[in-house]
């Protein structure tokens, strides 16, 4: 069977179950500050098995996108180097949530690899935690598995749960014993049986892995029931593939054979079985996904850990004998692969190779010299180790990653002095910190049973019930007056922050009570009223009048409606490749973030505002549906960058669609459950305030809606009224006056500057050069220049060494309290005098220092007082070289 074969095989036989189809999630992990990336199937449906989320069903079939490249879960470095390891890999799943348990995920299980696979019985061993006789009974008297075949895997250094079949995602959250399938390879390969001391051998591999969630672990260490015991199983695609294909290795599969031969061709080498050629093909999976979630590389985070990755595959294609840019023409053979099953490498084909492919350009520019200067180390380099400072000069001049120096020590059976590296990263340790800032205790998340109902989208005050309160992030029965707090309520039209708007702020009333709510946000279902306390006290059940501050909604809300305006003016004008990066929307401007290569244009963002403003005149309704997601997205519907939706999603649709928009329903539909205007006209105009870079490959607008933009273009009519009548002109005769003042600066800097010149080098009476002194047949000169800037410093330097050769030259000027300086020497003085010894010689008598050429050199000086006689030592210092 081929990969895509088994793939769809799975998932129809678990669809034939029960179990719903639900696509793969994103790599970035939504709404979960534990992880760095998916990486594993289960992930998505974190909150179902603990009960904090209720979906439409209770079994579920994916096959869902895994990468391992950072944080806790990292085989990158074995990457390429044996048969199963990989950044990014294909998990497929079945997952119950309270509905059955371990009887029908093992025999499900069964039933696929002997039945639907066709795999032979007698090759298949069994492993369950050591003390879950439950599983062993199921698996010898229900399956009829032999006792001898079923293997009890126990507790390693005596620490309870710290098993291979004892299986957490971290170090908190669902767990649980599982129960894994091993498949024998057969005799001919080394290795030995799951617990047995060969167990690290290639023979037994397993392929299949139920985790029977029953616990939720907290911080402390604590085993809690689960609500509902479910299941999450897990099966590696490219392991199965190698077993019903014949082969022993990952790379042998079908869909790495492909891979493979579009490497070989892209880089110019021979397809054979070589690691550096297996990483290219292993990579460009998980950058390509990565890229088609959204994320780009960087200096942090999770883009770092991409670029690592861009770049590490780009140093093996060279390796392999690649010139120039290689890595992203092999996206196309990717897509063909893979792109039925996730179709986001398809529609996002063109920006994925347009990222990696600037990416490689970046890194290239620097590639080359930085082997070089690695090959010399190496070459002088004593012993196994290579040390720290030389690692980090690789990164911090060149760009190296760490593991990209020690990939390359590893090919030649060195090591890397880690901990030295680590010690002169210093300043730069808090940008590599970032990518590993995912380690925050998800049950320390308030999570209620009992959801909040929101009403706001249409009313801004409603009666409430308190059913909650937090103090200090534990659960309290009353909140006193002074006391800052989190309240639960059962209904609210507070706006808890999702999507870049801001959470709504405003005040919870009774007769004596008063709670000013500062921010509102979600915890789990429920809604997190944050603030304090200000008249009275709250206990739980409390009737209260909830009232949002309009003052902070409503241009708030005009602000996120025109975000989407500006998204949908973004994507005509600079093309479809824009992607929304990230948002802020408060009640004081809006801020957008998108994927680009290229700074924008003065005369696309005009046209940018332009659209803007165009659809905001013809003040449309704002129109508002609730749509399953397959629907919203057949409609054209974008979704939010970082958003985490449902089955049933919101649609905003607004404005009319512009000419370029052909068969278009609004100009512009997103999926968004934030709060907008009525009608298009009420955001009342839109003024763009600044474009920039943020990263590489993402660009920021920023822009202010409403009162703030009037307010913001009336203060600069008075800015330039103000400046006009400066320069006694009209308004619109201000950028002529402006261009005809700058001429004449020019005109008379330049005429400035050839005074200087002329009265330096003599031409005002003072000739420097019948200043100079000779001493050993060598013109001495060191003198201070009045009025002098260093570009004229320069330009008679030139002279001196000319006119005096063979001399030795030092002059100066001062500015303020600043001093600078240059040497020079020409003709035979350069055979004895060096211009930067000479320049630093003087500096170190003033509080400065400095360097440069033999020939000529430049310094600085803090101590003005100084310089008289730090310049009368020049010629005893010249006369002591000269011997």
């Amino acid at each position: 069977m081929k990969s895509a074969e088994i793939r769809e095989a799975f998932l129809k036989f678990f669809q034939s179950k029960g179990h719903t189809l639900v696509p793969s999630s994103s790599l970035v992990p939504q709404d979960d500050p534990t992880l760095l990336f998916t990486n594993a199937g289960m992930n998505q449906f974190k909150d179902c098995f603990l009960g904090h989320e209720q979906r439409g069903y209770t079994r579920a079939t994916t096959t869902q996108k895994c990468v391992r490249a950072g944080g806790k879960h990292n085989d990158l470095e074995n990457v390429g180097y044996t048969a199963r390891h990989h950044t990014f890999f294909e998990m497929l799943g079945n997952f119950s949530f309270g509905d059955y348990f371990k009887q029908d995920a093992i025999t499900y299980a069964w039933e696929f690899l002997t039945g639907v696979a066709k795999l032979p019985a007698e090759k298949l061993w069994i492993t369950i935690y050591h003390t879950d006789d439950e599983a062993f009974d199921i698996w010898n008297k229900s399956v009829g598995v032999p006792a001898e075949r079923i293997i009890r895997i126990g507790d390693q250094d005596g620490i309870a749960y710290n098993s291979d079949n004892f299986w957490a995602m971290g170090d908190t959250g669902p767990c649980g014993p599982c129960t894994e399938i091993f498949y024998d390879h057969g005799e001919h390969i080394w290795g030995g049986l799951p617990g047995s001391p060969e167990e690290d051998g290639d023979r037994f591999i397993e392929i299949w892995n139920v985790v029977f969630m029953q616990f939720n672990r907290t911080a402390e260490g604590e085993m809690l029931p689960l609500p509902a015991p479910s299941v999450d199983t897990g099966m590696g695609l490219e392991r199965l593939a190698a077993v019903l294909q014949g082969v022993h290795a990952n790379y042998e599969i079908d869909l790495f054979q492909n891979l493979l031969q579009a490497s070989s061709i892209a880089i110019g080498c021979e397809n054979t079985d070589q690691p550096s050629l297996r990483v290219v093909a292993d990579h460009i999976r998980s950058c390509s996904f990565l890229v088609a979630d959204g994320v780009l590389p960087s200096n942090e985070g999770r883009g770092y850990v991409l670029r690592r990755i861009i770049r590490r595959a780009c140093r093996h294609g060279h390796k392999l004998g690649a010139e120039g840019s290689f890595f992203y023409k092999i996206v196309a053979a990717l897509t063909k692969e893979m792109g039925a099953a996730f179709p986001e490498l398809k529609e996002k084909q063109a920006q994925i190779e347009k990222a990696i492919q600037h990416e490689e350009e970046q890194f290239a520019k620097t590639l080359d010299q930085g082997m070089k200067i690695l090959e010399q180390d190496l070459a002088e380099l004593k012993g196994k180790v290579i040390p720290g400072e030389v690692a980090f000069k690789l990164y911090d001049t060149f760009g190296f990653p760490l593991d990209l120096t020690a990939d390359i020590a590893r090919e030649r059976n060195l090591e890397v002095d880690e901990a030295g590296f680590e010690e002169q990263m210093q300043a730069q340790r808090e940008r590599a910190r970032s990518a590993s800032n995912f380690g925050l205790d998800y049950n320390s998340i308030i999570n209620i049973d009992r959801p909040t109902s929101f009403t706001g989208y249409n009313q801004a005050s409603d009666q409430v019930e308190v059913l909650a309160l937090y103090l200090d992030g534990k659960p309290v029965d009353q909140l006193t007056e002074g006391q800052q707090g989190i309240v639960i309520l059962d209904t609210t039209p507070f706006y808890a922050e999702a999507g870049g708007q801001v959470g709504d702020t405003g005040q919870l009333l009774g007769k004596t009570q008063r709670f000013d709510v500062q921010d509102t946000t979600k915890a789990g279902e429920a809604y997190a009223h944050q603030g304090l306390v200000a008249e009275g006290s709250l206990k739980i059940g409390d009737q209260l009048t909830a009232q949002v501050e309009l003052s902070i909604r409503e241009p708030t809300r005009r602000n996120h409606s025109a975000t989407h305006l500006l998204h949908a003016a973004l994507r005509q004008v600079l093309g479809e490749s824009v992607q929304q990066k990230g948002s802020l929307v408060d009640s004081e401007r809006l801020r957008f973030d998108f994927s680009h290569n290229e700074a924008v244009t003065p005369e696309q963002l005009a046209e940018v505002s332009r659209l803007v403003n165009e659809q905001i005149l013809a003040n449309t309704a704002v129109k508002t549906e609730l749509l399953d997601l397959e629907t919203a997205k057949k409609r054209g519907a974008m979704a939010l960058f970082g958003e985490k939706y449902t089955e049933e999603v919101r649609v905003l649709s607004m404005g009319t669609p512009t000419a370029t928009q052909q068969g278009e329903q609004s100009f512009s539909i997103e999926l968004c459950g934030g709060l907008h205007v009525l009608r298009t006209g009420d955001i009342g105009l839109f003024h763009l305030t600044s474009e920039s870079g943020v990263a590489a490959g993402v660009r920021r607008i920023e822009g202010i809606t409403g009162k703030a933009a009037l307010n913001f273009l009336q203060d600069r009519e008075q800015q330039l009224l103000k400046a006009a009548s400066q320069l006694k002109v009209k308004p619109d005769q201000l950028i002529e006056r402006l261009e005809t003042n700058q001429e004449r600066t020019r005109q008379l800097e330049k005429e400035l500057q050839q005074l200087k010149k002329k009265l330096a080098s003599g031409g005002g009476g003072l000739d420097l050069a019948s200043q100079a002194e000779e001493i050993a047949g060598i013109k001495v000169l060191a003198t201070l220049i009045d009025g002098a800037d260093v570009k004229t410093l320069r330009e008679i330097m030139d002279q001196m060494k000319q006119k005096l050769e063979p001399a030795a030259v030092v002059l100066a000027a001062v500015e303020g309290d600043k001093v600078s300086l240059i040497a020079g020497v020409s003709g035979a003085a350069k055979d004895s005098i060096h211009a930067g010894k000479l320049v630093n010689h003087v500096a170190q008598q003033v509080g400065g220092k400095g360097g440069g050429r033999p020939d000529m050199a430049q310094a600085g000086g803090t101590q003005p007082s100084s310089l008289p006689a730090a310049l009368a030592s020049v010629k005893a210092w010249v006369a002591e070289q000269l011997g």
